[in-house]
Parts: structure tokens; C-alpha cells; sequence
């Protein structure tokens, strides 16, 4: 009996030693990540601001992306965009339903 009980033991030592080890991978992997992108802060917040000012000056680096004093006027649109007509009401009341004079 008492050589089954160590076989047992054995083998749930086994079993939480790769848990414990599998924890320690994961732990020290998150600590890496976290330290690179401490160290390496400055770098990424450049390369964000960059991205974001080639994206809204159209790639061009001066203000005229914008549509600004350098790059001329405005675009004007067509006269798709323009509303069309209010439609015309009848001289009529539409009927309210309640035996009520118009």
C-alpha cells in the first residue's frame, strides 16, 4: 500500500511542478513585455504622433493637406448636396381622429 500512495504523490508533484513552471514562463514573459515597452516608450509615442499627423496632413507634412491658406479654397461640392424643395401642404388640415372641427 504505502508504494502506491508514493506513486501517486509522485506523480501530482510532477503534475504541479509544470503548472509552477508554465507560471514562472508566463510571469517572467509579461515582466519582459512590460520593461520593453517602458524602455521603449518614447519611440512608440513618436512613431504614433507621426502616424497620426501624416494621416491628417495627407502625407505632405505642411498644412496645406488640410485645405488651409497654402493648399487653396475649399472644396465646394456639387449640386447633389444641395436640399431639394420643401413639398407643398394642402390648404386642407389632415383629419385628427377625434370628431374635433378643423
Amino acid at each position: 500500500m504505502p508504494i502506491k500512495k508514493l506513486t501517486n504523490f509522485r506523480i501530482m508533484q510532477k503534475i504541479v511542478n509544470v503548472i509552477a513552471v508554465s507560471s514562472g514562463v508566463v510571469s517572467l514573459a509579461f515582466v519582459i513585455g512590460g520593461l520593453s515597452l517602458y524602455v521603449n516608450r518614447d519611440a512608440i509615442i513618436d512613431n504614433i504622433k507621426s502616424q497620426a499627423l501624416e494621416s491628417v496632413l495627407g502625407g505632405s507634412g505642411l498644412p496645406g493637406g488640410l485645405g488651409g491658406a497654402a493648399g487653396g479654397s475649399l472644396p465646394l461640392g456639387s449640386n447633389d448636396l444641395v436640399p431639394s424643395p420643401a413639398p407643398q401642404m394642402s390648404s386642407s388640415a389632415p383629419d385628427t381622429g377625434f370628431g374635433l372641427p378643423q
